[in-house]
């Protein structure tokens, strides 16, 4: 009998349903309203952040990050991964600023901090990291380094809900940071995504690009009054501060973040278990198992070869697709960002993928299989057994 592993369980849960439908039941207001601020409010103290503002996507937090930048900060470059979601470069290019990509680290799968610190130029805006598949992508000297050159650090931690740097959450070290909540990560609000910030005036810029860049958005009466009186000529309940969108989420993706909230941090010690259960079972000369697990909270068993054998790799996925276990190889976005087309074909940017040797390594021979809390340890040892079998 195959071993019938799927990338993702249903997250979505009975009570999760039950919440929802009583929620439905009392004839409240479906858009954005209380239950939006009170996610919000909820999301940030758990995350230990000042300001938290949900959205209909992990990627629209990113464009909406970007957008925001670009208007504080100006034109410029942003430092970026090769191995991230595809959102994380086009939000850098929508923004109109320029990104810089730099190979990973295979420890944990982020940027590699020299290769940050040697990309630093004085047109540096951010440097834009991806905390990828639950692991962490900090380091000391890289948060003191980015202080010190007065170079913003913008979190992605879309894959990483939970992971921390010496016991602080990731997300809450930066000038900013983005939550994905997709059906497959940590929790899901069906769709949803959270741009978090300690800065109040960031924090009002992405209010109003959510909401069409309008000044009624902003929570910031003073900034409201100043804007008024310079156009005074303006309806002040239609006045477009930024030229914004629509990203708002609604009360429903609101009402289901909340349940979820309350066992994310039992859901996310199950999901460590199995992954620490996942490595130790892997035989260490096919797999490469060096990760930097202190911290980590992987939603993902993060599966790379230590030989680029490309007849290995075949049998590893005939072996995989027989047993049924689902399976994305690339792991993170599909592999090495600077061998997709748009960045190719649309915006001409003809970069040798062999310069960034890492990303290309995990491109070619690198996989994510799904790890989940309802993830039976017996399956996770059976795993391990058909891989070290191949």
């Amino acid at each position: 009998m195959a071993l019938d592993l799927p990338l993702m369980h249903n997250n979505i849960t009975r009570e999760d349903l039950d919440t929802l439908i009583d929620f439905l039941k009392g004839e409240p207001i479906l858009t954005q309203s209380k239950n939006v601020l009170a996610f919000e409010e909820e999301w940030s103290q758990w995350l230990g952040c000042k300001y938290s503002v949900f959205l209909n996507s992990g990627s629209s937090a990113n464009i909406l990050t970007m957008a925001a930048l670009r208007y504080l900060y100006g034109p410029g470059e942003v430092i970026v991964p090769t191995l991230t979601w595809v959102s994380d470069i086009t939000s850098v290019l929508y923004a109109g600023l320029k990104p810089v990509f730099v190979d990973i680290d295979l420890h944990h799968l982020g940027m590699a901090e020299d290769l940050i610190l040697k990309s630093i130029t004085p047109q540096t805006r951010a440097v834009f990291l991806t905390h990828v598949l639950g692991f962490n992508g900090l380091s000391d000297k890289l948060i003191t380094e980015l202080k010190s050159r007065k170079i913003a650090l913008i979190e992605d931690v879309c894959e990483s809900h939970g992971a921390t740097h010496k016991g602080q959450k990731l997300g809450s070290f930066g000038f900013a940071s983005n939550f994905s909540f997709y059906y497959a990560h940590h929790m899901s609000t069906i769709e949803g995504g959270m741009v978090c910030t300690n800065d109040e005036n960031f924090y009002q810029v992405i209010r109003m690009l959510r909401g069409h860049g309008m000044l009624r958005e902003s929570t910031n009466n003073a900034l409201k009054d100043d804007v008024k009186k310079k156009y005074s000529d303006l309806n002040p309940d239609f006045i477009f501060v930024h030229p914004g969108y629509n990203m708002r989420s609604t009360e429903v993706n609101a009402v289901m973040g909340r349940n979820q909230l309350k066992r994310l941090d039992a859901n996310n010690l199950k999901r460590t278990e199995n992954f620490k259960l996942f490595l130790s079972g892997l035989d260490q000369k096919k797999y490469y198992t060096d990760y930097r697990v202190e911290g980590s909270c992987n939603y993902a068993f993060t599966l790379l070869m230590n030989n680029n054998d490309d007849a290995f790799r075949t049998r590893l996925e005939e072996k995989l697709r027989s047993e049924k276990v689902e399976f994305r190889r690339g792991m993170s976005g599909g592999g090495n960002q600077v061998r997709q087309p748009y960045l190719r074909d649309f915006y001409s940017m003809n970069i040798d993928p062999t310069k960034y040797p890492n990303a290309d390594r995990v491109h070619f021979y690198g996989y994510y299989i799904g790890n989940y809390p309802g993830l039976e340890k017996e399956k996770i040892n059976s795993l391990c057994k058909i891989l070290n079998s191949i």
